[in-house]
C-alpha cells in the first residue's frame, strides 16, 4: 500500500487573486517554477478549510478520482509587504508558515452539465465521496469541477466536514443523511451508488483513512474555540471517517430518495 505524501515548496511569487472564491485563493509561484492555486491559512475560516481541502482531496485521490496534486505551502513573514492591495495583504501578513496549494492545471475549463454528460460509474463515485465527506460545494450553481486534458478533474473540498465549524459533536455529524447531496450537479447520472459503495469499503480501509489523517500537519489544529489537542483532532476526523463510512447505508439512501 502506497503511503500518501505531499511535497512542500516555498511560494515565491503572488501572481492574482481569484475572486470568485470565498476564502480569496490566489495563483502563485513557487521555488520548484510551477503554479499553484494557494489556499490561506489566515483566511476566514482559518486552517479548518485546508484540513477540509487536504482530507477531502486526498481521499478522493485514494478513490482514483483526478484531483489536481497537493502540495504543502510555506509563505515567509515578510512575503507580500510590496502589495498594494490592503486586503491582500493583510490575508499575506496573517498566513505566514504552512498554507495548502494545489497545482494549477493550465487551460483547464469549467464543468458544464449543458454540454458534457458524465458516465454513471464515475458520477455515482462523485456522489458517493461528496456524501461521504459533507461537501456542500459541487451544485449546478458552482460544479468545481474542470475539465482538462478532455478528463475530469475534481477541486475545492474546502467546503466539506462543515461540522468542524460549529463545534467538535463529530459523533452525530458522522450519521447525518446529508440532505444537501439533493442540489448535487451529477445527481441524476449517479445510477450505482450501491455498487460504487461496495467498490470503495475495499478501498478506504482504517488503514488508509489513518494515513490519510496523518498528513494533517499539528499547526493547522491549535483551534481557539476548542481544548482538544492536534492529536485528539486527527483522531476526531478519523472517527468520524470511519463511523461514516459504517453506516454509508445512510447517505446512499438520502441520495437515492433524491434522485
Amino acid at each position: 500500500m502506497t503511503i500518501p505524501i505531499l511535497r512542500t515548496v516555498t511560494i515565491t511569487r503572488y501572481i492574482t487573486p481569484l475572486r470568485e472564491g470565498g476564502s480569496l485563493p490566489a495563483l502563485a509561484e513557487a521555488d520548484d517554477n510551477f503554479k499553484y492555486v494557494l489556499k490561506f491559512n489566515g483566511s476566514g475560516h482559518g486552517t479548518k478549510v485546508l484540513v477540509a481541502e487536504l482530507l477531502g482531496g486526498e481521499i478522493a485521490r485514494a478513490l482514483g478520482l483526478k484531483v489536481p496534486e497537493l502540495v504543502f505551502a510555506n509563505l515567509h513573514e515578510a512575503f507580500g509587504q510590496t502589495e498594494a492591495d490592503e486586503e491582500i495583504q493583510d490575508l499575506l501578513k496573517a498566513s505566514k508558515g504552512l498554507n495548502l496549494a494545489l497545482h494549477f492545471l493550465s487551460g483547464s475549463i469549467n464543468f458544464d452539465p449543458a454540454v458534457k454528460t458524465i458516465e454513471s460509474h464515475l458520477a455515482s463515485k462523485i456522489v458517493w465521496l461528496d456524501s461521504f465527506i459533507t461537501n456542500m460545494d459541487r451544485t449546478f450553481r458552482n460544479t468545481n469541477m474542470l475539465l482538462f486534458n478532455k478528463e475530469l478533474w475534481l477541486i475545492d473540498h474546502g467546503a466539506s466536514f462543515y461540522f468542524h465549524h460549529s463545534g467538535t459533536d463529530w459523533e452525530n455529524a458522522a450519521k447525518t443523511p446529508f440532505a444537501i447531496i439533493k442540489s448535487h450537479v451529477l445527481l441524476p447520472q449517479a445510477t450505482e451508488l450501491t455498487q460504487v459503495d461496495e467498490e470503495i469499503k475495499k478501498v478506504l480501509t482504517d488503514d488508509k483513512l489513518t494515513e490519510i489523517v496523518n498528513l494533517i500537519p499539528a499547526e493547522w489544529l491549535v483551534w481557539n474555540d476548542t481544548n482538544k489537542t492536534p492529536e485528539e483532532l486527527k483522531n476526531m476526523y478519523l472517527q468520524f471517517l470511519v463511523t461514516r463510512l459504517n453506516n454509508s447505508h445512510i447517505f446512499i439512501n438520502e441520495a437515492q430518495n433524491a434522485r
